[in-house]
């Protein structure tokens, strides 16, 4: 079905533990938003590209309403709700229709009303006849008629489509789509994850760049959930940017939340194009740093390293870096490096320019004649090791694909060739044609004998 062209934004808003990322997942068509049966699971507020049936949005989920001190966690989370509400243009006001209306539920539809957005009531929960009570006693909120609805067996949506066109007539209108407009901008942003430690400073980071406390932060480790991505502009360059969870040992990692948290991560990195691994400038290359770039580089993205907190350690320890990098990380040999302070804003052009330099390296194409150069050059000077008294004949190189750099070698024998020598190769494609701190895949295959079928 053709979607309508438009642009608006509903914000789904209500207690704690009433549906409101099965909902988010459902409109959005993925399982984006982490859903557990205990409440508070939702932190940040997660945006998404929605579908119902012709109509095409943008759904927001917010952490539950509470009352709570502003600067507890519990506060700076109804911080991150408010604003959401501030930016939508109407509101998904939800309720558990099992349960029935709560003084918190009360409370919050008064605050809502006075928020002046339009919006829509919904009942989740409402299948079967546990929930119709508590649909018909939503009445009493004096938001309207409730939209029955059952978020986990996607039943109501169409009363909810109905509810959306009703509540946003001038947006909602059909409109005709420019053919220009839906072709691929060759504009769009480079999809940046931003991944390390738990309170490696992802989330400081990313609000900096964006100049506003859009993603929730504190002292307190592992604040951050969901895969949180936001689009932001810092110096011309446009970014889509994925703020992640902190990744911890797998033996160290035993509740659900933090599993399901882990895995939306490493979804982000298989999505992104480039990855920034954030460490703390404190704590540089432990195990589990270089444990998570393995996984990046594994992953064939491309790869910046930001060395976070630089205001916290002397100078001195930068000019080791270079050099840390390169014995830790042999596999990506010269990888950007790039001190900052995510907290003061220092060295974040310097990050954003090694990202946009990284992600053009990881896009690069050699045509064919130049590379078969470097392998006659390179195999004169070093040729491969023979085995058995047999010498292997290595006849030519070809890249069939970028991102990342990927390259097939024809030779004889190529179960014969030691890591040794692949690696030999692969440092030489990196340092002939700039190759800095990309993955390189290097593929060995076994050129076809003419006259192997011939008697």
């Amino acid at each position: 079905m053709k979607a309508k062209v438009m642009s608006f934004t509903l914000a789904i808003v209500g207690r704690p533990n009433v549906g409101k990322s099965t909902l988010f997942n459902r409109l959005v068509g993925k399982k984006l938003a982490l859903v557990d049966d205990r409440p508070g699971v939702t932190r940040d507020r997660r945006e998404g590209d929605a579908r119902l049936g012709d109509l095409a949005f943008t759904i927001v989920d917010t952490a539950g309403l509470e009352e709570a001190d502003a600067g507890s966690l519990e506060g700076r989370m109804r911080a991150q709700t408010e604003a959401a509400i501030a930016d939508a243009d109407a509101l998904l006001f939800m309720i558990d229709a099992r349960i029935g209306l709560t003084p918190t539920d009360r409370a919050f539809a008064s605050f809502v009303r006075k928020s002046g957005k339009p919006t829509i009531l919904v009942a989740n929960k409402s299948e079967g006849r546990g929930g119709e009570a508590g649909a018909i006693e939503a009445y009493a909120l004096g938001l309207g008629t409730p939209v029955p609805l059952s978020a986990e067996h996607g039943e109501g949506l169409s009363d909810l489509y109905d509810a959306i066109c009703e509540a946003l007539p001038a947006q909602t209108e059909p409109q005709e789509e420019d053919d220009e407009d839906a072709e691929r901008d060759p504009n769009r942003p480079i999809k940046v994850a931003v991944i390390g430690r738990p309170n490696a400073g992802k989330s400081t980071l990313i609000n900096r760049l964006l100049g506003e406390d859009r993603l929730l932060t504190g002292p307190e480790a592992g604040i951050t959930r969901d895969s949180i991505s936001v689009e932001l502009t810092w110096n011309d360059r446009k970014l889509e940017v994925y703020d992640t969870a902190g990744l911890r040992k797998r033996a160290r990692i035993e509740d659900k939340l933090e599993k399901l948290s882990a895995s939306d991560a490493l979804r982000a990195m298989k999505f992104a194009e480039v990855v920034i691994v954030l460490m703390d400038a404190t704590r540089p290359f432990e195990e589990q740093d270089l444990r998570i770039a393995d996984l990046v580089v594994r992953e064939g993205r491309a790869i910046v390293l930001g060395y976070n907190k630089a205001d916290l350690v002397s100078p001195a320890a930068f000019s080791r870096l270079r050099e840390e990098a390169d014995h830790w990380l042999p596999q990506i040999r010269g990888v950007p490096i790039v001190p900052l302070s995510g907290l003061t804003g220092r060295g974040l052009d310097k990050l954003v320019e090694a990202v946009a330099e990284t992600y053009e390296v990881w896009n690069t194409r050699i045509a064919t004649n130049p590379l078969n150069r470097f392998l006659q050059e390179a195999t004169d000077s070093h040729p491969p090791p023979a085995v058995s008294g047999r010498r292997v004949k290595i006849r030519y190189i070809t890249q069939p694909k970028a991102r990342p750099p990927s390259f097939v070698v024809f030779c004889s024998r190529p179960e014969a060739i030691p890591e040794s020598y692949l690696r030999y190769i692969t440092n030489g494609l990196r340092a002939a044609f700039n190759l800095p701190g990309v993955p390189i895949r290097l593929t060995l295959r076994e050129k076809d004998n003419p006259y192997a079928t011939e008697r």
